[in-house]
């Protein structure tokens, strides 16, 4: 996976010719279409946990377990989209949420959510690799000390090199693979497995455990019901923690700051309701499939996690070992990876380049970033190591995330789209919200469960006060506080204060900044975010609940039918969309493939003998020489008489069949020290059309395979970059060009004395 996604990169950079600066390492050069970022937006989404802790509380509660896990993670990736949305209008220029909140809250501000985004970092990377190290440990036997640290070495690769577009890349490719693989699972379970017996079979399967294990607080003790008080509890838990790991991750931020405007409502809502089929269809299937099998699983095994990957050992041997083992390393690389570079950018933007070194140039921002990811994932390496031994395993870090970054959730909101929020009230709200949450949740577990350790902190009702109270008083308090004394802020200032350099990327934020048509995607998001978090959350499950209805056959076996067609018709929109959205660039890598294999079959085809060019005093014999070697020949044009000379010679010399490059260098300041230059789109427009114009003035013979081509820079380093880029076999020149010079002119001296390439000269 990483080879491939490091292709792809080189493919990016060197054949679709987009620069490898620091705004393409860190926002993908802010042009990402909604497949893309659908495919993106899950693959982010998809941790440990939701491959691991789905199962688990379907095994714990049934099939309302998984639901309540699918429904009450998605529903924050809808509403974000809206929320991030408000921050394009707000701060188009912005590489990351605290970037925006350091004008809007001032530097205490700044500190405060800086510290939680950072803290929601730390929390999710560390519960991906401790929760990916446990289950590589139950499948193969290696070490957890040891996968701890595989795992963020293998994340770091292709995010060193690649940054955020290398993330884009490996999304693509992973969460594709894992819709592929939870569809050959959920089918073979249901379809093919001689144990289970087909849906049948497992509702039979279910019925029984129902009647030998009954579940407490399930309608009838049945696993077969969503009227389950446990999976209630287990919901509301779900759905505050998810709302403080996806508002203040700068993970899903950079996402949204990565979107065009127009593609962001479309992604995150087509990636929140792709990435429900996940949870609900895998964790049915395997989560039932444990109970069916009536597996003894020690509560060891239950809190690291491992129903799912003890289910489908049970059920499939080592090829469901292989495939759960396949599907779980990406799903962790691949958030990992976006983990990774969203502290990167946190770490560059808002403390590197805030605090320690304003005036930092694009290329020392660059080294920073990639210098932050290592950092990170070595550290996080050890953050995951320590958690493990003090006893915390995954279940009870996800549980527990939101009283930690839930009360943080308010604030940041508020300071995107209200713009009475009090500056000081926001900052002293979420910090007040984190230690209610905190207190309610010790002393609820001291008061019901009689001591405070690991033990009594994990149970349900002391971890539900406490992400309510921590979420609720977040909320609560910056409003109370905004109303007592209210701001004005003027959002004019985020918009004009903070900037981008590139010149490519202001215009393409220029041009995506329509404030009637962003004010329409907003009302549209509001709406339907509002309508689909009511309809998974409230109208489908809660009649269900409160009914206390217990599935017949003919209901289970239509949702089951509907989880496989939910994640069926997901998996095709997001491998196919992305290709569709990418056509244009697909056709001209094909096209440069079909040109380089076309090359080699000739190179191969002709005579191989090769000799250097010496100086001959008859033009015949210099003639037959050249004639007999080679096939792809540069000319350098400016306009001169010994320029025009050397096209002449060079079209009515040659071979028919050789192809000649005709190349005009329109002369510029070199910006090959420093790749972060960016120059103004529009002026170079005008001048390339002034240089193809130059170049189609000039008559080249028609007989002739010819391609005209236009650079702009230094004429001598443009000539040789293109030479070796064409991989031409000579360089023909006019001994000097439009210059003063009387004897051989300096770009043709800098040819001569720098390209490893044959140069034949003409007066």
């Amino acid at each position: 996976m990483t080879v491939l996604v490091l292709v792809l990169i080189f493919v990016d950079t060197k054949w679709l010719g987009v620069r490898k600066t620091f705004e393409w390492f860190s926002t993908a050069g802010r042009n990402i279409k909604s497949g893309l970022l659908a495919s993106s937006v899950i693959s982010a989404w998809i941790w440990a946990a939701t491959l691991l802790e789905s199962s688990t509380v379907a095994y714990k509660y049934g099939i309302s377990g998984p639901f309540w896990y699918a429904a009450g993670a998605s529903i924050q990736i809808i509403l974000f989209a809206v929320i991030a949305l408000e921050l394009k209008k707000r701060a188009p220029s912005s590489h990351t949420f605290t970037e925006f909140l350091y004008l809007r809250l001032g530097k205490f501000g700044h500190k405060v959510f800086l510290l939680f985004a950072l803290l929601a970092n730390s929390i999710v990377t560390a519960m991906l690799v401790l929760g990916g190290a446990a289950a590589l440990n139950a499948l193969t036997g290696i070490d957890i000390t040891v996968a701890c640290f595989i795992i963020p070495l293998s994340i770091m690769m292709y995010t060193y090199f690649g940054g955020l577009k290398a993330t884009f890349f490996a999304d693509y490719l992973n969460t594709s693979l894992i819709f592929i693989v939870i569809l050959i699972l959920v089918v073979g379970i249901y379809f093919y497995n001689p144990h289970i017996g087909g849906i049948g079979g497992l509702f039979e399967g279910l019925q029984e455990a129902s009647i030998l294990d009954p579940v407490e607080g399930n309608s009838g003790g049945s696993f077969l019901t969503l009227a389950s008080v446990g999976a209630l509890i287990f919901g509301i838990i779900n759905i505050i923690g998810n709302f403080g790991t996806v508002f203040v991750d700068q993970t899903f931020w950079q996402r949204a700051i990565a979107a065009r405007p127009r593609s962001l409502i479309k992604g995150f809502f087509v990636g929140g309701l792709a990435w429900f089929a996940i949870p609900f269809a895998l964790a049915t299937s395997l989560g039932l499939a444990g109970i069916a099998l009536h597996l003894d699983l020690s509560a060891s095994e239950v809190s690291h996690g491992l129903v799912a990957p003890i289910t489908i050992s049970n059920l499939l041997g080592e090829v469901g070992g292989i495939l759960i083992l396949t599907m779980l390393f990406t799903a962790v690389t691949c958030a990992g990876s976006a983990e990774l570079v969203a502290f990167s950018s946190l770490f560059t933007f808002d403390i590197y380049r805030t605090y320690l070194k304003p005036s930092a140039s694009g290329r020392q921002l660059m080294s920073i970033s990639k210098y932050s990811v290592l950092i990170f994932g070595f550290g996080i390496g050890l953050l995951s190591l320590t958690l493990f031994h003090i006893g915390l395993n995954l279940q009870y870090i996800y549980l527990s995330m939101g009283i930690l970054i839930g009360s943080a959730v308010g604030p940041i909101s508020l300071s995107l789209i209200w713009r009475k929020t009090n500056k000081t009230a926001a900052s002293i709200s979420a910090i007040l919200g984190l230690l209610f949450g905190i207190i309610v949740w010790i002393y609820s577990a001291s008061y019901f469960y009689g001591s405070i350790s690991v033990t009594s902190t994990s149970h349900d009702i002391p971890l539900l006060l406490g992400n309510l109270t921590s979420f609720v008083s977040g909320f609560g308090l910056v409003i109370l506080g905004s109303w007592i004394k209210p701001d004005n802020f003027n959002f004019n200032i985020t918009k004009q204060r903070i900037v981008v350099v590139e010149a490519r990327i202001r215009s393409l934020i220029k041009e995506d900044n329509d404030e009637v048509f962003l004010k329409k995607r907003t009302l549209f998001g509001y709406k339907y975010g509002i309508i689909f978090t009511l309809l998974l959350v409230v109208i489908w499950p809660l009649p269900l609940f409160f009914s206390g209805y217990i599935f017949s056959f003919e209901f289970f076996a239509f949702w089951i039918i509907l989880s496989i067609v939910w994640t069926g018709a997901a998996a095709c929109f997001l491998i196919v969309k992305p290709i569709i959205e990418s056509k244009r660039e697909i056709s001209t890598v094909v096209s440069k493939l079909l040109f380089l294999v076309e090359e080699r079959i000739r190179r191969r085809n002709q005579d191989n003998e090769t000799s250097d060019i010496s100086k001959r005093n008859t033009g015949d014999h210099l003639e037959n020489r050249v004639d007999a070697n080679y096939k792809r020949i540069l000319v350098a044009v400016d306009g001169s008489m010994p320029s025009i000379r050397a096209l002449d010679y060079a079209s009515h010399v040659f071979q028919v069949d050789s192809m000649i490059y005709v190349v005009h260098v329109i002369d510029w300041p070199d910006d090959s020290k420093d790749e972060n230059i960016e120059y103004d789109n529009e002026l170079l427009k005008r001048v390339e059309k002034e240089g193809r114009l130059v170049l189609s003035s000039i008559l080249i013979n028609t007989s002739r395979r010819c391609e005209r081509i236009v650079k702009v820079g230094n004429p001598a380093n443009r000539i040789i970059k293109t030479a070796h880029d064409l991989n031409v076999d000579i360089i023909v020149l006019g001994t000097k060009g439009l210059g003063n010079s009387n004897e051989i002119g300096h770009v043709t001296r800098k040819v001569l004395s720098e390209s490893d390439k044959p140069v034949l000269l003409l007066n």
